[in-house]
């Protein structure tokens, strides 16, 4: 059972033993329907929040290259270890067209110092029993500065 639907169902519960105590006259069932309300409202905030904060940076930005993933991971999962170093803007992981199931890497994109610290800490960590490689995404624009500098 994925943790966001477990603290779903423990925070409807709550709810309702909140509705019950309350409301005494007040059907049990009638108090969890209306707990589960109370989670969607609360949860739609939450995202409501969480988008508008991914939104509002705006300064400048890094893509890294995220290596040796678990082929399981979900976008969800590498956002929450990133956005602990700093604002993330987008989350890819690569998947192969044919299959459609992930290759085990993939780009963040967030915030120039909150990748700099990921790199420093991540690199080499371990993620979901695999130690993953970060380092700075590369560009065909960086590609064609290096070959202007060579010549």
């Amino acid at each position: 059972m994925s943790k966001s639907l477990l603290l779903t169902v423990i925070v409807a519960v709550i709810g309702a033993v909140v509705f019950y105590q309350f409301l005494p006259a007040i059907h049990p069932a009638m108090a969890y329907i209306l707990g589960v309300i109370l989670v969607a409202i609360i949860y739609n905030i939450n995202s409501a929040s969480q988008a508008s904060s991914n939104e509002s940076y705006s300064g400048p930005t890094m893509t890294l290259y995220i290596g040796n993933l678990p082929y399981k991971v979900r976008e969800s999962e590498v956002e929450e270890l990133f956005s602990q170093h700093g604002p993330v803007i987008s989350v890819r992981l690569v998947r192969d067209r044919k299959t459609g199931r992930r290759k085990g890497f993939g780009f963040v994109e967030m915030s120039d110092k909150g990748a700099k610290s990921a790199m420093k800490t991540l690199n080499d960590a371990l993620f979901q029993e695999r130690t993953i490689k970060v380092r700075e995404a590369k560009t065909q624009d960086s590609e064609a500065e290096k070959a202007e500098m060579a010549s």
